[in-house]
């Protein structure tokens, strides 16, 4: 039978999908299916690809190295809050509607954002992009589940973990490059063409609905707000937090106390009310809540390690926006060739043993970086990113799949909100969380180098007599002036040192939660058949 969204609300608009077979979707719906990919991938493209650009961005603007995080921050919570909103905006103005109008709207403010000329427009503007392309995600998703015949979610689902993974691996390449060779303002371009062809395509392949106006007299609005200003304060404290010393600042405690109370209340409310913006007793399903806190923490993951490697090759090793997207590229290319496989993976192995063996995979790439060295850079980075593709390809398709596997199709909607949007938050609490371990664990380790670099050491004075007379052999004639030089960059030094251990620290956090969200997928129980929650 035909699945229903939340409230028995008619699934997704598309074309019949099983007009002549049950078991296969017709060539309209996999059209729709790909199209809707398109939006998915391009709105979680653009979480990450400002992060290689960064420092051009925040010239271009006249901003700060301290706030031109908000870039990336802003988009992120405007995609946070929308998600959950993904399944009642649907219902209520219509799927088609709401896909049409979100990815044209998303794409204009993506032009925007080029015009900015100034931090508090381009965090507006970002906000505004990241709110109407956050419905892009959950949107493919949801079509996955309630158009695709169970026997072929799989693929369905490889499609949309291409996305997830390659997206977030690509984003900084693309970047890097448009912004060393064409301007920074390029790559808020980058999603007119791909949104043109998206919302032709869907045009033509959704179904037109009448709108349910009715509904907003049900709306959870009260819920809505609470969650509105929680997400919103808690991602401000994580995002500031680091900067202004956590709870050493007011401002960090009055935003904790508005994230605290207003998402308690938000949780209070969707477990009491008739008709909750999310539902979450679908929590209580041994799989669905055991894949989604493992979607936490692989968020926590993937997003952090995006954050990380750029931030070290920028740091650490003095590379341009392009060098670092052309590190980052040997993460997400290999995943263009394996993630079309692991349907195939799926229909002969259990996906929770495959998604554990991703996660563990992607885990031991982390491991691989926490010996590094003042030398360690691009071509050190090389196997480990391959390890990483390969852990990554392994991994979201078959958690998407095993969380999913027992969710009631008129829940799928339902279900997609809640687990893409915690990804999300996974994503941005690891952020925050690493910028936090390398800040506090640089400044240990400068201490501890720093207790053995001292003028009572003969090497010391060695060092410093050598780098004294390199200077004077390079144009600083007075001594005192070369001495003092050659202490000031035997300090950069031992700080660039304790730097590269603060990473190295960063990385070893990835592993272990990665190990922690393989123990969670392997409690939850066998998924028999397709993919789960789809059309039965």
């Amino acid at each position: 039978m035909s699945a229903l969204t939340v409230s028995g609300a008619p699934p997704p608009p598309s074309a019949p999908a099983t007009a002549l077979n049950p078991n296969k979707a017709s060539a309209a719906v996999w059209i729709s299916v790909s199209a809707a990919m398109i939006g998915a991938f391009m709105a979680i493209l653009n979480i990450q690809i400002t992060n290689a650009s960064l420092l051009n961005i925040e010239g271009g603007i006249g901003t700060g190295v301290d706030n031109g995080s908000w870039i990336s921050t802003s988009y992120l919570i405007g995609e946070i809050i929308v998600i959950p909103l993904t399944d009642y905006l649907s219902r209520v103005f219509s799927f088609r509607r709401i896909m049409l109008s979100f990815a044209t709207l998303f794409a204009a403010f993506s032009v925007s954002c080029a015009f900015a000329t100034d931090l508090p427009s381009m965090i507006v503007l970002r906000a505004f992009q990241g709110f109407f392309g956050g419905v892009l995600i959950p949107m493919a998703f949801t079509l996955v589940f309630t158009k695709l015949p169970k026997q072929q979610q799989p693929v369905g689902l490889a499609m949309f973990s291409l996305a997830v993974t390659f997206a977030p691996a690509i984003g900084p390449t693309i970047g890097g490059y448009l912004t060393e060779n064409y301007g920074w303002q390029t790559i808020f371009f980058v999603n007119v063409i791909p949104t043109v062809v998206m919302v032709t395509t869907l045009f033509f392949t959704l179904e037109r609905e009448p709108m349910r106006l009715s509904l907003l007299r049900e709306g959870d609005w009260l819920g809505i707000i609470t969650m509105a200003v929680g997400l919103s304060a808690l991602q401000s404290v994580l995002e500031e937090g680091n900067k202004d010393d956590w709870f050493g600042s007011p401002f960090i405690v009055k935003l904790a106390i508005v994230a605290a109370v207003s998402l308690t209340l938000f949780i209070i409310i969707e477990l009491t009310v008739e008709k909750p913006l999310l539902r979450l007793r679908l929590l209580t399903q041994r799989n669905f809540g055991m894949g989604t806190i493992a979607a936490v923490f692989i968020g926590f993951a993937l997003f952090g390690s995006v954050y990380l490697l750029p931030a070290y090759l920028g740091q650490v090793q003095g590379y341009n926006a392009e060098q670092i997207g052309n590190v980052l590229a040997w993460t997400g290319l290999p995943q263009l060739l394996l993630i079309p496989l692991v349907p195939i993976l799926m229909k002969r192995f259990d996906a929770r043993y495959i998604a554990v063996t991703g996660a563990l995979l992607f885990a031991y790439s982390a491991f691989m970086n926490i010996e590094m060295s003042l030398n360690y850079s691009g071509d050190q980075l090389f196997v480990p990113n391959i390890v990483r593709a390969v852990g990554q390809a392994l991994l979201l398709t078959p958690l998407s799949a095993v969380s999913l596997g027992s969710v009631a199709p008129q829940d799928a909607s339902a279900a997609s909100g809640i687990s893409n949007m915690m990804r999300n938050l996974g994503g941005a609490v690891g952020t925050a969380v690493l910028a936090t371990i390398v800040t506090k664990r640089e400044q240990f380790h400068s201490n501890i180098i720093g207790q053995s670099v001292n003028l009572g050491r003969e090497e010391v004075r060695t060092r410093i007599a050598q780098l004294t007379d390199y200077f004077m052999a390079h144009g600083v004639a007075d001594p005192a002036g070369a001495h003092s030089q050659a202490i000031v960059a035997l300090g950069n030094t031992v700080k660039r040192q304790a730097l590269v251990m603060a990473y190295s620290d960063a990385f070893t956090v990835i592993a272990v939660v990665l190990v922690i969200a393989a123990v969670a997928l392997m409690v939850t129980k066998k998924v028999s058949g397709g993919a789960g929650a789809g059309a039965h």
